[in-house]
């Protein structure tokens, strides 16, 4: 393999000097040449933003550390437009590739995206650290991804995608996902650890050109101020075959593993074994709905209607142990003041509008022990908790979503609208009392109930 050192094409990698230039033409030489790694080494490279071709690995030694310009005029704005429609001025990126294969980024070094240099709220225009558009065969290894000023990763309609061995830390600024795959297939994601803001790790289908299937999920860590894997809210098209297998989730503000359908597709045949939670506020998520907010949170640049409500179905969660420690008898915070979860904000919530529910759900071989420790004076069970409101049908009335309630009326499980449901050796323990009730089954078709409480 052609080694291309970007010292040899003028790079000074003394931290001041741009050495944009320098390494995208060490970039291009090797893509010229048929292809080889670009190596940085020795120093800290300066830069604005880069274009990946088709054959090149870039190689960040241990002995480098390439660093993102705090300049969002060094970045191009022929980097695709982030499909988030609330998000529309996140649409520069720190390294970019378009339809272009065999390329990768690894190497023991650090790519730093230089977070505090840019603004943390608002959708105002800070770049992304890393997206890649209808790539295929794409590797990234061993890299240290740190500091993006908003999300760290976004692989979107590409295929055959391995990230093993990564350490992602983006807990700088709002925005900080880890890793997101939107139209991807064929994903293998392994030991790699992911600290961030927002979700660590997040499945979306925003194209239904462009299915999301063979998605496999391996050996990670995570802790998130949010969520640590999402699937779906965008999900126009369809998410399934996934696998997230022998995982660790811990100091996770909001959810553990979230499901959300709200747009017209499908989300199935989800897997979840082996998954260790500690100190996780609602270690299971799902909801199954249909929504379009322009102004709100999530909804996709391409969906321009209020979708028919699509399908979730064949979701398994077996062998996890999930533990409260004394931490979660806080409230907590993202940044100042933005509260994502507090002791009555538990539990596993499984939600659908009554005429659609999520089919076939498994819950097996699962030890919780809750938090608890809501008083009788403080339990909402007066309080109306809204059903999910099929928006074609009823555009204006209260309804279950995403962010609301922000309260949970069970202390381990609330079910309500699932054909199919499967409970099968489900042990609960409370961590303080608590006068909410246990578990309720709403307009569930049960097919099994094994549950017991310590």
């Amino acid at each position: 393999m052609k080694y291309y050192d970007v010292k040899n094409f003028g790079a000074a990698g003394d931290g001041k000097t741009k050495d944009t230039e320098a390494i995208q033409q060490a970039i291009d030489a090797c893509a010229n040449g048929g292809g080889g790694k670009v190596l940085l080494e020795k120093g800290t490279f300066l830069s604005g933003g880069l274009y990946l071709r088709t054959g090149v690995m870039l190689e960040i030694a241990a002995s480098a550390q390439l660093l993102a310009s705090g300049d969002i005029s060094d970045y191009g704005s022929d980097t695709h437009h982030n499909r988030y429609r609330n998000e529309k001025e996140l649409d520069r990126c720190f390294i970019y590739a378009q339809d272009v294969s065999a390329i990768g980024i690894c190497g023991q070094g650090i790519i730093d995206g230089n977070a505090e240099s840019f603004p943390n709220q608002g959708s105002i225009y800070r770049p992304m650290m890393i997206r890649f558009l209808r790539c295929k065969n794409i590797r990234l290894q061993d890299i240290r991804l740190y500091h993006a000023a908003a999300w760290t990763t976004a692989f979107l309609d590409s295929s055959d995608i391995w990230v093993h061995s990564v350490d992602i830390q983006n807990e700088k600024r709002y925005n900080g996902d880890g890793l997101d795959f939107d139209g991807c297939s064929h994903v293998f994601v392994s030991d790699c650890r992911i600290w961030g803001t927002d979700d660590n790790l997040c499945l979306q289908a925003s194209n239904p050109a462009y299915p999301v299937q063979n998605i496999h999920i391996m050996n990670c860590e995570f802790t998130s101020l949010c969520a640590a894997i999402r699937i779906g809210l965008k999900s126009i098209g369809s998410i399934s075959g996934v696998v997230i297998e022998n995982c660790t989730m811990h100091e996770v503000w909001r959810e553990g593993i979230k499901l959300e359908c709200s747009e017209g597709g499908q989300i199935s045949d989800i897997l979840m074994n082996n998954i260790s939670m500690r100190n996780v506020s609602r270690p299971l998520w799902m909801l199954l709905n249909n929504r379009f907010e322009p102004e709100d949170l999530g909804s996709s640049v391409e969906l321009d209607h209020v979708p028919k409500i699509g399908i979730m179905k064949n979701i398994m969660l077996t062998n996890a142990v999930i533990t409260d420690e004394a931490e979660m008898e806080k409230v907590h915070y993202r940044f100042d003041n933005d509260v994502m979860g507090s002791p009555g904000f538990g539990g596993m919530r499984i939600d659908a509008e009554e005429h659609h529910p999520i089919e076939n759900v498994l819950l097996k071989n699962i030890f919780y022990r809750a938090v608890g420790g809501i008083s009788g004076e403080d339990v909402w069970s007066e309080r109306f908790y809204p059903p999910v409101v099929d928006r074609l049908a009823d555009p204006v009335s209260e309804s279950a979503s995403n962010y609301y309630p922000d309260w949970s009326r069970t202390v381990y499980l609330d079910a309500r609208n699932v054909k199919g449901l499967i409970l099968e050796d489900l042990v609960f323990q409370k961590r303080n009392p608590d006068a909410r009730p246990g578990v309720i089954l709403e307009n569930c078709e049960v097919w099994k109930q094994e549950i017991r409480e310590l």
